[in-house]
């Protein structure tokens, strides 16, 4: 079922206190102006670092284990960038829940809309291939404001934060999807809606298969996208926001549709998601999620990749 944000007055109990706090401190934040903040970011990312030992490492492995011939030299600064990318994120994450929908207009543009409308013609269902980079919150809420969709997510632990974040994401986007309700994923694409889907994390041994990723022979890869893919038809689009070099804000980068995607193999349709989303991380290796332990799940018996 959609999930939507409810406040209650359980929400004002102490334990949320220091939550509502830090939300607090980043809405202050996030209304200077956006050349500062993406300073900010950076700053604030990068000294974390020191903080933040065992994600440096998860880091660097997966970096060394998806680019073996990789230099050193160029290893270490994708690492340093990440952190500045992942203090970025924090403050995106500010700006996709707490900005009007004209500050963040201004600060991106679009290419390849025209593909999204050509997948959704006829009102036929389309399945958003998201990719975890840092900017990830500020690309949903700019991805709304294109075409207002739903979206697979994570339950919070913490109420509170998910009530804000689902509020966030909800300015300009339809509902959530709990990310194991595919039941409702296919229904509202077979409705026609447009639904995001994120392929490209280690979700565990159950729903997995083991397939290329990178330089990794075998990277545990969720079936979902091809179950989802069998039983609700969609049209399949690749979509990323990336920061811009230069600091004038983001592009949303609308790939068209994945005409030639195989729906009678599962492993073949496993491994040219992966190839997808390996060329939408090379287009700014840099703002992606390196510090999630991609390759945590391994097949029966093999001995984990991170000491």
């Amino acid at each position: 079922m959609p999930h939507t944000q409810k406040m209650s007055i359980a929400l004002l109990h102490p334990r949320y206190w220091f939550t509502w706090f830090g939300l607090g401190v980043l809405f202050l934040l996030v209304q200077l102006p956006y050349p500062v903040l993406r300073r900010l970011g950076g700053v604030l990312g990068r000294a974390s670092r020191p903080f933040l030992k065992r994600r440096v490492a998860i880091a660097r492995r997966n970096l060394e284990l998806c680019f073996p011939l990789m230099d050193k030299t160029k290893l270490e600064q994708t690492i340093t960038d990440n952190f500045s990318s992942l203090g970025m994120g924090l403050m995106e994450t500010g700006m996709a829940w707490f900005w009007s929908d004209a500050r963040v207009k201004r600060w991106f543009d679009v290419s390849g809309l025209h593909n999204l409308q050509r997948a959704n013609q006829h009102n036929q269902g389309v399945m958003v291939i998201g990719i975890h980079f840092m900017s990830l919150e500020l690309g949903g809420r700019a991805m709304g404001l294109c075409q207002p969709m739903m979206a697979m997510y994570r339950p919070h632990n913490n109420k509170a934060m998910e009530c804000v974040q689902t509020w966030g994401r909800m300015r300009s986007n339809k509902a959530m999807l709990d990310r194991k309700d595919l039941r409702s994923m296919v229904n509202a694409m077979k409705q026609g809606e447009t639904v995001w889907f994120a392929p490209d994390q280690d979700y565990g041994p159950r729903g997995s298969i083991f397939a290329p990723f990178f330089a990794v022979d075998q990277a545990a890869t969720t079936r979902g996208t091809f179950t989802l893919a069998r039983l609700a038809k969609p049209k399949l689009v690749p979509v990323v926001l990336i920061r811009k070099q230069d600091g004038s804000g983001y592009q949303l980068l609308i790939q068209p549709q994945l005409d030639d995607y195989p729906l009678d193999d599962e492993m073949a349709a496993t491994v040219y998601m992966n190839k997808v989303v390996e060329k939408e991380i090379m287009r700014a290796p840099e703002q992606y999620l390196w510090l999630h332990r991609r390759f945590k799940t391994r097949p029966s018996g093999e001995l984990s990749l991170y000491l």
